[in-house]
C-alpha cells in the first residue's frame, strides 16, 4: 500500500491498530519521520516508554539475527495488548527479511519501520509498497499549506486561535524540517499562554530575527535601486554589530534566488510559481518588492552582481581593509546597477 505525503497525516490518525502488520515511513525529512513512526506507535501504545509493549531494534541487530523480527513481532506482552516492534534507520540490506515477514507474519505486533529517503526503485520500499498487509508512507517537506494546517492543529490543541496574518507571517518564517517546526510552534504556544488568540506582533517577538529582516531590506533595497533606503538600512545593520559576512552570504542567496527566478520565467513559468519553489519561502510583505526586481533585473547584471559579493567577501577576509567599508560599498554598486535598464 502507497500512502503520500499529504495524505500520510490522514491515514494515521485514521488507523485500526489491528488494520496493517508492518509500516515503512521514509523521506528527506526525518523529523517528519520520528513523528509519524511516534504517531503511529501511539496508536497502538500509547506510552512508547512502556517496555512490555514496545522494543526497538536497529538494522545491525537485524543483519546479524534475522529470525528476531519474527520473535519480536509474535511475543505476547506480559501485560495484555498489542505489541510495537520499532525498526530505526532501515535500509535496501533489510528488504528480503521484511519481504519474508510479510509472507508469513506471525502474531499481531505492529511493526514500525523508520528510514531515509528512498528512491523509487529501492527494493524495501517496493517490498511495503507492493504488500497487501503493509503500507510505505511518504514524508516530504511540507508545503506552505501543510505548514499552515500544521500550525493551526499544534495551537488548537493548546487552547490558542491564531489570526490570518499572524499564521502567514509563522509559515513565512518556517522551514522543510518538521522537527524544527515543531519546536517553533512550541516556543510561540508557550510565549502566548494566558492568551486566547496569537496575533502579528505575538509570531514576531518570538519567532523573528530582527537581524535577518533588516538584511533583507538591505537586500531589496540594493534589488530596487532604492539609494537612501539602502543608506537607512546600512546603518541599522552597522549600528548592530552585525557581520559584515552574514549580510554579504544573505545577499547572495538573494541574488541568485532572483537569478532562478528568471530562468524558470523563460521556460515559461509564472513568477509566483517561481518563488515559492526555493526555501525558504519569501515573506509575504517582500513579494512585491521581490517580483519588481524580477522584473528590474537582466541575468547577465545578476551574474555580475554575485560576482560582486563573493569578491568582496574575499576581500573581508583576506585583507585589512574594514569590512564595513567594502561592504557598503559594494551594495552601493548593486544599487546603481539596478537602476540602469
Amino acid at each position: 500500500m502507497i500512502v503520500k505525503s499529504y495524505e500520510a497525516d490522514r491515514f494515521i490518525e485514521r488507523l485500526l491498530p489491528s488494520h496493517l502488520l508492518a509500516a515503512l515511513i521514509f523521506g528527506p525529512d526525518q523529523g517528519l519521520v520520528r513523528e509519524r513512526a511516534e504517531g503511529m506507535a501511539r496508536a497502538v501504545v500509547p506510552d512508547l516508554s512502556d517496555p512490555f509493549r514496545v522494543v526497538e531494534l536497529g538494522e545491525s541487530a537485524l543483519t546479524s539475527d534475522s529470525g528476531r523480527l519474527f520473535d519480536e513481532a509474535a511475543a505476547i506482552s506480559m501485560l495484555g495488548g498489542r505489541r510495537v516492534v520499532r525498526v530505526r534507520g532501515a535500509g535496501n540490506g533489510l528488504a528480503d527479511l521484511f519481504e519474508s515477514f510479510l509472507t508469513e507474519a506471525k502474531g499481531d505486533a505492529l511493526v514500525v519501520v523508520e528510514a531515509g529517503d528512498l528512491t523509487r526503485s529501492a527494493s524495501l520500499r517496493k517490498v511495503f509498497e507492493s504488500a497487501d498487509n503493509a503500507a510505505a508512507i511518504q514524508c516530504y517537506p511540507d508545503s506552505p499549506q501543510d505548514l499552515a494546517g500544521v500550525v493551526r492543529r499544534a495551537l488548537k490543541t493548546e487552547g490558542l486561535a491564531i489570526s490570518d496574518e499572524a499564521l502567514d507571517d509563522a509559515v513565512s518564517r518556517l522551514g522543510p524540517d518538521r522537527a524544527i517546526t515543531r519546536r517553533e510552534i512550541e516556543k510561540l504556544a508557550l510565549y502566548s499562554q494566558g492568551s486566547k488568540r496569537i496575533e502579528l506582533e505575538d509570531v514576531r517577538a518570538i519567532m523573528g530575527d530582527e537581524a535577518e529582516a533588516r538584511t533583507e531590506e538591505v537586500c531589496d533595497a540594493a534589488g530596487e535601486g532604492d539609494l537612501k533606503r539602502l543608506d537607512i538600512a546600512l546603518q541599522r545593520l552597522w549600528t548592530d554589530d552585525v557581520s559584515a559576512v552574514q549580510i554579504i552570504r544573505n545577499a547572495l542567496s538573494h541574488f541568485q534566488r532572483l537569478l532562478q527566478v528568471r530562468l524558470a520565467r523563460e521556460r515559461g513559468e509564472s513568477v509566483e510559481v517561481a518563488m515559492k519553489r526555493g526555501w525558504p519561502q519569501i515573506h509575504f510583505s517582500r513579494t512585491t518588492s521581490f517580483k519588481a526586481q524580477a522584473a528590474r533585473w537582466a541575468d547577465d547584471r545578476l551574474l555580475d552582481a554575485c560576482d560582486l559579493l563573493l569578491e568582496t567577501e574575499q576581500l573581508t577576509r583576506t585583507t585589512g581593509v574594514p569590512a564595513e567599508a567594502v561592504t557598503s560599498r559594494a551594495f552601493y554598486t548593486i544599487a546603481a546597477m539596478a537602476r540602469v535598464r
